[in-house]
């Protein structure tokens, strides 16, 4: 099958606003291009200490997705979409990046005071996080990552579904993780075939955004 690129680069505002969770995909590969400025938004979050924990497996042969597929409750959108993106945290990454970010930080202008800093303060708080601590911290720094490929798939014309529904340990096998990952999201991306869902609606600002304290509406 062909590569079939973008429609058109919308605004980042009107991505956001008509987004929606693709319910099926065509199966048109997507342009090495197109791709590395998906993942390149995810590359460029921002992430505690700088740490950037976050790993991607792109898969896109049709046998490795037909295995995925059966590890995420056989949903058909997995082997449909022309890549899924495999998002996962590195729960080692600190301990193995750290005086890389700090080589990086140094060469963009970081002082040398907050080098000395961050060599003690990272790894005294995050080797004190237990197993669920530190795949909370993994979730919260890894959706930050995934949010902005989303959005920028968005952008570029793709549609896109974001997937919790997979079985974290046979993901493991079928990707032959190390034991470090910890897998929190599938970004599946592709062209929509057939209808697109249907608008689920908000909740508008009254019911969930409020002002200085609980209770109070922002007016």
């Amino acid at each position: 099958m062909t590569a079939k690129t973008a429609k058109h680069e919308r605004p980042l505002s009107q991505a956001i606003r008509e987004r929606r969770a693709t319910p099926s995909f065509d199966g048109a590969p997507i342009p090495l291009e197109d791709l590395h400025r998906i993942l390149g938004a995810g590359l460029s979050a921002p992430s505690g200490y700088n740490m950037q924990p976050w790993r991607f497996i792109v898969v896109q042969s049709d046998e490795q997705k037909k295995r995925l597929r059966a590890a995420s409750f056989n949903q058909g959108k997995v082997e449909e979409a022309s890549a899924v993106i495999v998002a996962c945290g590195d729960a080692d990454g600190w301990r193995k990046d750290l005086d890389l970010m700090i080589y990086q930080g140094l060469e963009g202008g970081m002082p040398e005071g907050y080098a000395a800093q961050a060599r003690n303060s990272v790894p005294n708080y995050l080797s004190l996080f237990s197993t669920d601590e530190m795949h909370g911290w993994l979730n919260k720094n890894v959706m930050i990552a995934f949010t902005q490929m989303m959005l920028m798939a968005e952008a570029l014309g793709y549609d896109t579904a974001p997937m919790e529904g997979f079985e974290q340990q046979k993901v493991h096998e079928v990707l032959l993780l190390p034991l470090s990952y910890w897998v929190v999201a599938l970004l599946a991306v592709g062209h929509l075939k057939g209808p697109d869902k249907f608008d689920g609606g908000r909740f508008n600002m009254r019911h969930t955004v409020f002002a200085e304290e609980f209770g109070k509406p922002l007016k």
